[in-house]
């Protein structure tokens, strides 16, 4: 695979760390596999990347249609502009636990060949949704551009909100990749449940609808407060910071959990591919 020598690595680690280091040793194969994907991903299509741009973009058409005309929303901020930001980070988090949650499954045929830190699959979708989250912003930037919006030292927290999508992300990913691989029947469950949590997310309808008995949830809904933050840098809404901090520790519980169970799992991946 593009001439690359793989380093052997211990096929029992005799800790987190010392697996955690292996990984890092092999942090190339991160980069040689999302690259592999994306060529993947758009080959021998007609338009390529540019499906990067259609796809949030019909998503973006078809929300904006439905609530601009059917449903009124008291919002202070040009509805095109909050909807994208929400469609933006629900779509990064959905690549990652859509992708990364299948990452051993669809890669089984490297995994029987070749022996590697396999977080290292995960972690190559992870970039891969970098790519086209990347897309998503210029896009972002010229629909602020657009509606007379404007960007306000608050970006400078961007990158900080970015990896606490990733880490939502894959918080899940990892837990679903090693699963999958014991209980087949999640690789046709994921894509139904990612259709159905975007209902309970607020990617188009603001918090407000959401009556008070329920935003309780919101302190377990880490996704949601990715996207509330999203829209407090770009659109200077306001944020519950008691949710925001409440629900990152239950994503670092939920990261650090399914990293150990991918670690203990995964000398048993060979054997049920």
């Amino acid at each position: 695979m593009e001439q690359i020598i793989y380093k052997k690595i211990r096929k029992d680690p005799v800790s987190a760390w010392s697996y955690l280091t292996d990984a890092w040793q092999s942090r190339n194969l991160v980069l040689i596999f999302a690259r592999r994907d994306l060529k993947v991903q758009y080959a021998q299509t007609y338009l390529g990347i540019t499906w990067s741009v259609l796809q949030p973009l019909t998503a973006l058409i078809v929300f904006s249609f439905f609530f601009q005309h059917v449903v009124t929303l008291n919002l202070h901020v040009p509805y095109v502009a909050f909807v994208f930001t929400g469609i933006m980070g629900w779509f990064y988090f959905t690549s990652l636990v859509g992708n990364a949650g299948t990452a051993l499954l669809n890669n089984q045929q490297i995994i029987k060949k070749l022996h590697f830190p396999y977080i290292v699959l995960p972690l190559s979708r992870a970039v891969v949704g970098l790519v086209e989250l990347g897309i998503s912003l210029v896009i972002l930037s010229a629909i602020l551009l657009f509606t007379g919006g404007s960007i306000s030292f608050r970006i400078l927290y961007l990158p900080l909100v970015i990896i606490a999508n990733m880490f939502t992300g894959l918080s899940i990913g990892l837990w679903l990749s090693a699963l999958t691989i014991r209980f087949r029947d999640l690789h046709h469950i994921i894509p139904f449940i990612i259709g159905f949590g975007i209902w309970i997310t607020p990617v188009f309808y603001p918090r407000t609808m959401v009556p008070k008995a329920y935003s309780w949830i919101y302190y377990f809904h880490p996704i949601a407060n990715v996207i509330s933050l999203y829209r407090w840098i770009f659109l200077e809404l306001p944020v519950n910071w008691p949710q925001v901090f409440t629900s990152f520790i239950v994503v670092i519980f939920i990261f650090i959990s399914g990293l150990f169970f991918f670690i203990r799992n995964e000398k048993f991946v060979a054997e049920h591919l």
